[in-house]
């Protein structure tokens, strides 16, 4: 190390799950509330929700969802995800597409939590 130079530490703090909160918002129209802590990028927050739309699909009996929009708030250590999905019992049109039980089965592999 040369005389002078700052070296920076690389963050090893674990991604916190810190809630989902689900609102249905018309028929297949489902809005996910995400919470996290050490957040690495934005895709973290996205898979999050889109590991919660996966779950819920499976639970109202359908096979797929739909991803609509996303928005993030990061407010410090902690970003906020607001998330609309579609879900539907048959692939619905659209390039955001998910096979809920393929996602659930990722997320979990992966360790994040779901609905």
């Amino acid at each position: 190390m040369q005389e002078g130079s700052v070296t920076r530490e690389v963050s090893d703090l674990s991604p916190s799950y810190d809630g989902i909160q689900t609102t249905l918002l018309d028929g297949d129209l489902v809005n996910f509330h995400v919470e996290m802590q050490n957040a690495r990028d934005p895709e973290a927050l996205d898979e999050y929700a889109e590991c919660a739309a996966a779950q819920y699909a499976l639970i109202r009996g359908f096979g797929f969802a739909r991803h609509v929009r996303t928005t993030i708030e990061i407010e410090g250590d902690k970003w906020l995800g607001d998330a609309v999905y579609t879900v539907s019992p048959a692939l619905p049109r659209g390039l955001k597409t998910i096979d809920a039980e393929v996602t659930v089965a990722a997320c979990e592999e992966n360790g994040i939590p779901t609905v």
